[in-house]
């Protein structure tokens, strides 16, 4: 991390009437319409930054606002600091590598990072927030593209109860569900926990579907019924219709969840957990991606067991 440089005089402001001001670093499938929503429902003055200066040009055109050349600049003055990229480097350098946000934020600002990463670079990082006069909220979120468009995203948050108080109502805009899961990292942890459902709920359905086609039966039908019972979950409900069709571009796709399930397994093997399901689901995603899915959706695991 490159030395502290010398802080504005002017600190963050303790709360806002009805809008803040924020940044945002990184306009993906997610932050896009994530920046879209604090701009337009939440009322906020949002400069964005993106890697590829043609995506946050093309934003500000289409919600307003302003665009900035590095993550530092975008978040010099701002109350709250947003980020969403790949993973834990992309967070390193948009954070404090050269013209990242550490470099330019204003003591007591808030940085609330969106994407799924490692619990550890959400710990370090928020270890260099306090050092620095500011908040750490690593805040990864759920609910796909569709739930980001809509702003109805669940997100999980780790780190310190009074910037989370802070922060929420700024969230809020994209959310339908945010809560504070614990200290540093919290957030992480929780996402990954939902990662490891997902799989083997997803494989699970990718198995039900191919058990019923190669028993004869009307898959519309048996997912009607057992959708009602024990058996039912987002999953069934959302996605059964288009794995019924073999169509796979409808969400998260096969390379972001094997990296995410990477950090799942890579933490559980930090802390000793057992995941024998989860890892076997990896290794199935590795299959679909060497078929040529890796864009496609994580329901695509019927395609592997159909191929």
């Amino acid at each position: 991390m490159p030395d502290p440089v010398r802080r504005p005089a002017k600190q963050a402001s303790k709360g806002f009437e009805n809008m803040a001001s924020v940044a945002f670093l990184g306009l993906g499938v997610m932050g896009y319409p994530m920046a879209g929503h604090l701009k337009n429902k939440g009322g906020h003055d949002v400069t964005v930054y993106n890697r590829t200066r043609a995506k946050a040009e093309q934003w500000v055109a289409q919600h307003g606002g302003s665009l900035a050349a590095t993550p530092a600049e975008a978040a010099e003055g701002k109350d709250f600091v947003f980020s969403c990229v790949g993973n834990d480097d992309d967070l390193r350098s948009v954070t404090t590598g050269a013209g990242g946000a550490f470099n330019s934020m204003m003591k007591g600002a808030i940085f609330i990072d969106n994407t799924t990463a490692s619990a550890e670079v959400a710990r370090e990082l928020a270890q260099q927030a306090q050092a620095l006069g500011c908040s750490f909220l690593d805040a990864p979120v759920s609910g796909g593209q569709a739930g980001a468009e809509n702003g109805m995203l669940t997100v999980m948050v780790g780190g310190e109860p009074d910037a989370f108080d802070r922060a929420k109502p700024v969230i809020d805009a994209y959310a339908r569900m945010v809560g504070l899961m614990g200290p540093a990292g919290a957030g992480q942890l929780t996402k990954m926990i939902n990662q490891i459902c997902i799989a083997g709920l997803v494989q699970g359905l990718a198995e039900g579907i191919h058990f019923g086609k190669k028993a004869g039966l009307d898959i519309e039908k048996v997912i009607e019924v057992i959708s009602k019972g024990a058996a039912g979950s987002w999953q069934m409900e959302n996605r059964h219709k288009t794995m019924n069709a073999g169509k796979y571009d409808f969400g998260f796709a096969v390379d972001w969840m094997r990296k995410d399930l990477g950090i799942c397994l890579a933490e559980a093997d930090r802390n000793g957990a057992k995941l024998p399901v989860t890892a076997l689901v990896d290794q199935f995603y590795k299959d679909v991606q060497a078929m040529g899915g890796k864009r496609w959706d994580t329901s695509s695991l019927l395609a592997r067991l159909e191929k």
